[in-house]
């Protein structure tokens, strides 16, 4: 599921080149604050990865609600009986 999550948000995900420098920039634009850049295109896709991959955990350590992508909620919910 982790894995599926993954691939739908890095599909999600848009690019662009900045004018100033050439630059690549890549954000998703579902999961707030996930953004990389790199001279590359496929450097900046695998930062943006990397960063996704770290935000993921994050915010599952800190018991974040992540944003649903294609149908796959990651988030964990509280048993209500207890």
């Amino acid at each position: 599921m982790l894995s599926e999550y993954i691939k739908a948000a890095m599909h999600r995900a848009k690019y662009e080149i900045l004018k100033e420098d050439s630059t690549y920039i890549g954000k998703i634009p579902e999961c707030q604050g996930v953004w990389a850049s790199s001279d590359t295109l496929e450097a900046c896709r695998d930062e943006l990865l990397e960063v996704l991959e770290e935000w993921i955990i994050l915010g599952l350590q800190m018991g974040h609600s992540l944003p649903v992508i294609d149908g796959i909620d990651l988030s964990f919910k509280k048993d209500e009986a207890a």
